[in-house]
């Protein structure tokens, strides 16, 4: 399984917002400025959370975007499976019921099962708020500062 750059984009730009979260609506630019990210790319990747209602937008010149919620009440886990759909390892795996014709006898799902489940224990155990306490954690131990 591989994330792809719409996924980790999308977790990189529901980070910002919550670091940027001042009471203002943070503008698209700036956060492609910020992350260097395309800003075409990141109208695409926050038009999804905007209907998945994780961001909120307002128009105009002081418009822009921000979390709809408290950073805690996203996970990492909900961001990925609105840009990425299903994030488990195997086809068989992506939906409640598995209707694969070898799954009563297939030696390798309980594998595949296990790591799907290792997948959304993490996942679905980090939230925004995690991250910003950890960017936090970097900037006091100096894990930004390089010295030449």
């Amino acid at each position: 399984m591989k994330i792809s750059t719409k996924g980790r984009y999308a977790v990189v730009v529901m980070l910002d917002l919550a670091l940027h979260n001042d009471g203002e609506y943070v503008k698209v630019k700036d956060i492609a400025d910020r992350q260097n990210i395309s800003g075409k790319y990141l109208e695409q990747i926050i038009a999804i959370l905007h209907k998945s209602g994780y961001v909120r937008s307002v128009r105009g010149a002081k418009g822009g975007y921000r979390l709809s919620d408290s950073p805690s009440k996203f996970t990492v886990g909900m961001i990925l499976r609105q840009t990425e759909g299903s994030i488990a390892p195997v086809a068989c795996l992506e939906s409640d019921v598995n209707e694969c014709e070898k799954c009563d006898t297939c030696e390798t799902l309980a594998v595949w099962k296990e790591l799907s489940d290792a997948i959304n224990n993490v996942v679905d155990n980090v939230t925004i708020a995690d991250l910003v306490e950890r960017h936090e954690q970097n900037l006091l131990s100096g894990a930004d500062n390089y010295v030449i």
